[in-house]
């Protein structure tokens, strides 16, 4: 199975890396300048569950013929996707799947139009990472998994193939029968996490800490809940275990997003937070008062003007 992974970043860089080293057929869609970083260093790996060094892993730039890939694994920002599906597009044949790491939903709408809706599968990953000064892949906890499967529901052949050939990459890999509402359930907590962490410019643990930081948390968590209840997604309760045990328990997580204003960074506040907010009826549309998502979204999107000004 040829796989093709875009971007060799935080994300990419770290499942491709383990599908690498466990003899899967990897190629790396990059930059030239990531391209010759990858050629003289490798791709380095720093993780609790292992590290790994890949020497010279295969790469191709954007423009260069080849063969289509079988699989297209796509872990870009959200803000890049467009730029991205230029990339890869002359690389996807008739058989071709494109699996997608992104959060939230809206890239399954753009990348179903452009390239059809059978030949994109439903997914996403549960990891924290970053790149260091020296471009190099940091592991941040002990997660590492991706979950996939079908947009229609059910299983497949396909799908099954993929996970067959992803076994025994050192990380969890989940085929699942209902990828959709995982993808909402990951999506309601990203959002209520980033609204949170970001609008409070602290930790889960720092929140808490504060006199109404509890109450915050819950509201953003019911707002965002609300949002996929009315698209049609219960969240179960499994998903109320696991979002409660994470988001009321002080530690120091945040989003990613934080890491992205603290870092002057682009964020993902209209895939994420944007959205989410437009899909969320009249409860988002402003028609019963200012939703704290909504100021949440004002708060980073305030941030994003500044930048813009500032730059």
């Amino acid at each position: 199975m040829r796989i093709l992974v875009v971007g060799a970043g935080a994300v990419g860089g770290y499942f491709g890396g383990r599908l690498a080293a466990a003899g899967q057929d990897v190629t790396f869609l990059v930059r030239p300048a990531r391209a010759e970083k990858l050629r003289r260093d490798g791709l380095v790996i720093s993780s609790v569950r292992g590290n790994l060094t890949l020497r010279e892993p295969q790469t191709i730039l954007a423009g260069v013929s080849a063969e289509p890939f079988d699989v297209v694994l796509l872990s870009c920002k959200a803000y890049s996707l467009d730029d991205a599906i230029d990339s890869f597009a002359p690389l996807v044949g008739e058989s071709t799947l494109i699996l997608p790491m992104l959060n939230g939903m809206r890239h399954i709408e753009v990348l179903t139009e452009k390239f059809g809706a059978s030949r994109v599968l439903g997914g996403q990953c549960v990891i924290a990472a970053t790149l260091n000064a020296e471009q190099q892949v940091v592991h941040l906890n002990e997660m590492h998994a991706i979950t996939f499967g079908e947009l229609e529901g059910g299983t497949s052949e396909r799908v099954q193939a993929i996970a067959d050939a992803m076994t025994g990459a050192n990380f969890d890999v989940v085929v699942s029968d209902n990828i959709l509402l995982r993808m909402w359930e990951k999506w309601v907590f990203l959002a209520a996490l980033a609204a949170s962490t970001c609008l409070m410019r602290g930790s889960v643990g720092d929140i808490l800490a504060a006199p109404d930081g509890k109450r915050i948390i819950e509201s953003l968590l019911g707002e965002c809940r609300a949002v996929a209840e009315h698209n049609g997604f219960m969240m179960g309760a499994d998903f109320e275990g696991r979002a409660t045990q994470t988001l009321f328990t002080p530690s120091p997580l945040t989003a990613s997003m934080l890491r992205d204003v603290e870092n002057h960074s682009h964020t993902e506040a209209d895939h994420i937070l944007g959205d989410l907010i437009s899909r969320g009826g009249d409860a988002q549309n402003g028609e019963h008062g200012l939703s704290l998502l909504r100021i949440a979204y004002s708060h980073l999107k305030t941030y994003e003007a500044r930048q813009t000004r500032t730059s």
